[in-house]
Formats: structure tokens, C-alpha cells, sequence
């Protein structure tokens, strides 16, 4: 298997970490590209209705520079010297954008972690890491921590 392009999905969650360590051993054995992309969902009141559904055109401008500082504070700083590295912001459906950037890089690899969004988060949005597993055209890696 060739691995040029790796993702790592990051929500920023405890077990996003170890799924980290393992996106950056990876890239650095391979010595291939990093993408860290973290995808802002809309904001969804799940007492409304389809019909009484507003979604904003794009997020708060902060929000967006505060999560871009935050990934730089959380993963930019870990990044070895020299490692090709790209972080990367966007918002929507948190599966469906990070499906969509994997095919735009052409990424021959996912890494995400086994859990994220937990209780209610889980219940509304369902399991992002399933399914990266099953839409997503290239490897997917689900990495478990050893305290899940």
C-alpha cells in the first residue's frame, strides 16, 4: 500500500488524541502529506421542525478563526519540522465534508478515532467515524484508545 496523503479527523474530543499520535507516526514513516481537518457543524436545534429549520449560509467568522487558532495551539505546534502538514477548517455535515475533502486530495488514507460525540451529540448525528468507514474511497483506520 502506498500512502502519500494522510486525514486525520479531529473533533478535539479525548479519543481524537490517540488517533493523532497514530495519523502522525504514520505521515512520519511514510513521509507522506497531513491534512488535520476539523468540520464546525451547523447549528441544530432539535426541538424545531424541518419546516422552522434556519441554517446560517457559513459559520460566525470568529468561530472559525477561534477553531483555526485552536487547531494551531492542539496540532501545529506537535508537527516535526519538515513534515508536509496542512490544517484545515470547514463547515457542514461533518461526515459528508470530510468525505468530500478526501476525495478532493486524493488521500490514500483516514485516521479517526473511534469515538467522538458522546450522549445526545451521538444520538443527532450519529457516528462519524462509521460512516467515513463506509462512504469514504480510500483505507479508513478507526483507531480505538487504550482507555475507551
Amino acid at each position: 500500500m502506498t500512502v502519500n496523503q494522510i486525514v486525520y479527523c479531529s473533533d478535539f474530543s479525548a479519543h481524537a488524541e490517540a488517533a493523532f499520535q497514530t495519523a502522525l507516526d504514520l505521515a512520519g514513516r511514510y513521509r507522506a502529506k497531513l491534512y488535520v481537518i476539523h468540520v464546525l457543524p451547523p447549528a441544530v436545534n432539535p426541538m424545531l421542525t424541518e419546516a422552522d429549520l434556519i441554517l446560517p449560509e457559513r459559520p460566525d467568522e470568529n468561530l472559525v478563526v477561534s477553531i483555526n487558532e485552536r487547531m494551531q495551539e492542539v496540532y501545529g505546534q506537535r508537527i516535526p519540522d519538515g513534515m508536509d502538514c496542512e490544517l484545515v477548517v470547514r463547515d457542514g455535515h461533518v461526515s459528508t465534508e470530510i468525505i468530500r475533502f478526501i476525495e478532493e486530495t486524493d488521500a490514500d488514507l483516514a485516521v479517526v478515532g473511534a469515538f467522538g460525540l458522546s450522549g445526545m451529540g451521538l444520538v443527532l448525528f450519529g457516528s462519524v467515524a462509521k460512516r467515513i468507514a463506509h462512504k469514504a474511497p480510500c483505507s479508513v483506520m478507526i483507531v480505538r484508545s487504550k482507555t475507551a
